[in-house]
């Protein structure tokens, strides 16, 4: 039974408001035109104030705002459980408990720390530890830092910085760390970035993900040698990008060769809750301070982070300040006290397992899959699977490539990289989108380039993630390979169609995951660079929005927002089925059209401005003609008029007309004698586009064929008999008035001694006898 209300009550309010702000249906259409009209604008304090049902309500339009409407993307929010409502139910108990007596709120506290550092220290294999509790996860290794001040310049309480000039401290980082780590604890320490040293990782033995054990203890002895102070080392169980761990174990040993403290961070760490951790995480335990960011591993949201350290002065670790005298500092580790209670240690270790399970059906699943390359450090168990798409060019001639080495074997390599950089972007954007719940990620590497990461310690428990959510992944993964493949294999094909087609530019932009870049190259010598720029912009604009229209499965795109070639066509990832060469004449065939309409449309404004100048004078030289012939008594304006009533002046109306399709000027005397206007020469008609070819039933632009080309040319061969039997004997016929000439009577004729020619022939062998042109042998088998 709940003894005080106000804990009972809290309870009931937590449970309300969550259930109000995950509810995410939107009401009825009435109560959405009631909407704040400028919500996104701060307005000013109601004087009134409000109750907590409107205050929810206001919260939750701001997070379900109109932005999930705008995108095609649903907005997809934290799987906050049980769990994460006793980690939120923290939160407003660290701010009840405040309240209380001074005496009651430190026992309160000291009870809430001792517990939770006892659990974290007995779950994660942690012997003797102390615990510092912290929001942002880079707080804890400032601290120690300060610590191992503390501990090296014993003056540094009192003279500050003043004692580091004696000895420079050095701190060591792998340069696989957190990008911008040092930078931010020697800002934080107001130490200089030479104080920073970053340790490369392994090039020719073990992963390239570890840090060279044997250079970081040559470059630790130059700095003693140099006097300077080796401080502290940052090592790394899971490196933030492959997650490999690196030799603890020899780096334990050479902390205390050089007294210096040894610090460790990364995801596998959580794997020491398990029942069976690898050697290389498990000599984490023997380090001097590690970092754990439960929130991530447990889905538990704002839950702090942890730091788990040991040192046997805790005046020093005051002066640090991992430890404080305020209960109300204490109070941070209240959400995760309530939530480890809630999951119990069953359910931590379940949670932890289940995430290592999921990567590893998926490493095993990607180990049967063609052209998908893995970067893990321990094939049997790894906690962070890293892969990418990678296929080496089969079809290529060694030879050549061997001779021109010396020429552009670094230019392949890069560009051949760059590729594969971008079609990896392309796959782990597809993957993430197709599989939201999976938690795929891209990830830059130093070595392997641009690949895809799935970290299920990460993920996993925050979004819910399940085994059949892997296999949609490896699913997903089958059908894009085949695209990625086919688009690769006819990039260099597409590269020549382009460059021997005339009229089309190809556009090498190795950024883009696709066919690739082509632009309808406009030149016109009669114009400056920015009427041409234009006209060129308007011809390729005009050519993507054909090409859209077109009934096919490619996708044609303006290319990029940011970064792209302006006035071109990119063209976006294909299947093998592509037939590359109608692709390109369909293109270039489009871009004529188009310019030839352009150019139509100009030359013939041109053409109807000269005709109206040159109309103007006939008509003004036709009126001036007119008066001659009246004389000049018929333009006096009463004179005129008496004399054309008694002799009226008979003249046809003159006009001009302008024939589009001639482009010529003609009179208007034709029109009135036969009082219809007379439709002129019968323009040409449009050439038909040669693209158009057979296609099967059902099959798009842009397809090859299945049938093959031997049985078309099976059912398409007719013998040369069978083409003179087509021929028509008889002549052609001819409309009234219409004589053959000289040529063409000859031609008949020929026609027809060919076709009698033909008859006899047939008719000669379907007789019995023996044909006129036979053979002597032939002939003297008759006689006998």
């Amino acid at each position: 039974k709940m003894v005080d209300p106000t804990l009972a009550e809290m309870g009931k309010n937590l449970n309300e408001a969550m259930k109000m702000l995950e509810d995410n249906q939107r009401k009825v259409e009435e109560e959405n035109e009631k909407k704040y009209a400028r919500k996104d604008i701060p307005g000013p304090l109601q004087g009134s104030g409000q109750d907590m049902v409107s205050i929810l309500q206001l919260v939750q339009n701001l997070m379900h705002g109109e932005e999930e409407e705008e995108t095609s993307q649903a907005y997809r929010l934290q799987n906050v459980g049980e769990q994460g409502h006793m980690a939120l139910l923290g939160h407003s108990l660290a701010a009840y408990i405040s309240v209380l007596d001074r005496e009651r709120l430190r026992k309160l506290t000291t009870r809430i720390l001792s517990d939770t550092t006892l659990w974290l220290c007995r779950l994660f294999r942690y012997e003797n530890g102390s615990a510092y509790y912290h929001e942002d996860d880079r707080e804890g290794l400032l601290k120690i830092c300060r610590l191992v001040i503390h501990t090296h310049y014993e003056d540094y309480t009192v003279e500050g910085f003043n004692v580091l000039y004696t000895k420079q401290p050095v701190i060591y980082i792998s340069s696989a760390a957190r990008t911008g780590l040092g930078q931010a604890l020697c800002n934080q320490l107001g130490l200089p970035l030479s104080c920073m040293c970053r340790v490369p990782c392994n090039t020719m033995f073990g992963s390239q993900h570890q840090m060279d054990v044997a250079l970081l203890d040559r470059v630790i002895k130059d700095d003693v040698d140099s006097g300077k102070l080796p401080l502290l080392l940052v090592a790394n169980a899971g490196t933030p990008g492959a997650g490999h761990t690196d030799k603890l174990g020899r780096l334990k040993e050479l902390c205390e060769q050089y007294n210096m403290w040894l610090h460790v961070e990364g995801v596998n760490l959580a794997t020491l809750a398990l029942g069976y951790v690898s050697s290389s995480v498990l000599a984490a335990t023997k380090c001097d301070s590690m970092t754990l960011t439960l929130g991530s591993w447990l889905g538990l949201p704002a839950v702090p982070a942890v730091t788990l350290y040991r040192h046997e002065d805790p005046s020093l670790s005051l002066a640090a300040g991992l430890t404080s005298s305020q209960p109300v500092e204490k109070l941070r580790a209240l959400p995760l006290w309530l939530s480890l209670q809630y999951l119990g240690h069953d359910g931590i270790v379940e949670r932890i397992k289940h995430a290592s399970q999921l990567s590893q059906r998926l490493l095993e699943n990607l180990k049967n899959l063609d052209f998908i390359k893995t970067s893990v450090e321990d094939e049997l168990s790894s906690p962070v699977v890293v892969f990418k798409f990678f296929w080496e060019y089969s079809n290529r001639d060694q030879t050549s490539h061997a001779a021109q080495a010396s020429t552009i074997q670094h230019p392949i390599i890069s560009n051949e990289r760059h590729i594969y950089d971008t079609f990896n972007q392309w796959l782990g954007e597809q993957l993430a989108q197709l599989v939201p719940a999976s938690g795929v990620d891209v990830v830059e590497l130093e070595d392997e380039g641009t690949c895809v990461r799935f970290s299920p310690l990460m993920t996993s428990a925050v979004l819910g993630t399940e085994i059949q959510d892997v296999d949609q992944l490896v699913d997903c993964l089958k059908m894009k390979i085949p695209v990625l493949t086919s688009t690769l294999q006819l990039r260099e094909e597409f590269e020549q169609e382009v460059r021997r087609t005339v009229g089309l530019l190809y556009i090498e932009d190795l950024s883009w995951p696709g066919l690739g870049v082509v632009r309808y190259n406009y030149h016109c010598d009669g114009k400056n660079d920015d009427k041409q720029e234009k006209e060129l912009e308007k011809i390729n604009t005009e050519l993507l929005k054909k090409l859209n229209e077109l009934e096919s499965d490619l996708t044609f795109s303006l290319g990029p927002e940011f970064g792209g070639q302006k006035n071109c066509v990119y063209i976006g990832m294909v299947t093998e089925d592509l037939d590359v060469s109608e692709l390109v004449e369909t293109i270039a065939a489009t871009g004529r059209e188009i310019e030839e309409n352009s150019r139509l449309l100009e030359n013939m404004t041109e053409v109807v401005r000269k005709g109206i100048q040159e109309a103007q004078l006939q008509l003004q030289k036709a009126n001036e003609e007119r008066l001659l012939e009246e004389g000049l008594l018929r333009q006096i304006p009463v004179v005129g008029s008496v004399l054309n009533w008694f002799s009226p002046f008979q003249a046809s109306p003159k006009g001009r007309t302008f024939n589009l399709t001639a482009g010529s000027l003609e009179s208007t005397e034709s029109t009135y004698v036969s009082k219809a206007q007379g439709t002129g020469t019968t323009p040409p008609p449009t050439p038909t586009s040669s693209l158009a070819k057979q296609r099967l039933p059902g099959q798009k632009i842009f397809k090859r064929s299945v049938r093959s080309s031997d049985t078309f040319s099976e059912t398409s061969s007719i013998s040369h008999c069978d083409d003179l039997e087509k021929v028509d004997p008889r002549p052609p016929a001819l409309s009234p008035g219409q004589e053959l000439g000289p040529q063409q009577m000859e031609k008949t004729e020929e026609q027809k001694d060919l076709a009698q020619a033909t008859q006899m022939d047939t008719e000669g062998t379907q007789s019995d006898e023996p044909p006129r042109h036979c053979t002597k042998a032939e002939e003297g088998e008759s006689q006998r």
